[in-house]
């Protein structure tokens, strides 16, 4: 959009061209384009309604029949603490297994505790044992967040 301006100065013959764009209506329609979306925005979005549970830490309760594998830095196996080797993990698992089935107790849950250093194939080899072995359940130790870290 180009505006022929006469100047006072000048007799008509030469015009000169205005070259400053007006931003002021386009700023006009990109605020009310921004208020349409501000209320437009809340209506559109859709959020099904669930009654979503409350959070809370709670203790685990470390049973006699519980099996703790801890696994070190150094990739050492502890099994409920005594050291062992992978190799004699699995059969460690199965006799844990039919001591609990020949006495009739529940039988034990696999409770890894893992050093925050240790290589994950470490943690997997332990994890391998107990599910070939047929354990049941089994979970992992962790110490709450701190805020220091």
């Amino acid at each position: 959009m180009a505006v022929f301006v006469q100047s006072a100065g000048s007799h008509g013959d030469e015009d000169e061209l205005n070259a400053t764009i007006n931003v002021v209506p386009l700023v006009d329609i990109m605020l009310v384009m921004l208020i349409i979306f501000l209320v437009t925005i809340p209506v559109i979005v859709k959020v099904v309604p669930v009654n979503l549970p409350n959070a809370r830490n709670v203790a685990t309760e470390t049973k006699p029949e519980n099996i703790v594998v801890a696994v070190t830095q150094d990739e050492e196996v502890f099994f409920n603490n005594a050291t062992v080797s992978y190799s004699d993990l699995h059969g460690r698992f199965l006799a844990a297994l039919l001591r609990a089935a020949k006495s009739g107790t529940p039988l034990p849950e696999v409770h890894i505790r893992a050093d925050r250093n240790v290589r994950f194939e470490a943690v997997g080899r332990a994890i391998l044992a107990a599910q070939q072995a047929g354990v049941p359940k089994g979970g992992f130790i962790t110490e709450p967040r701190n805020t220091a870290d």
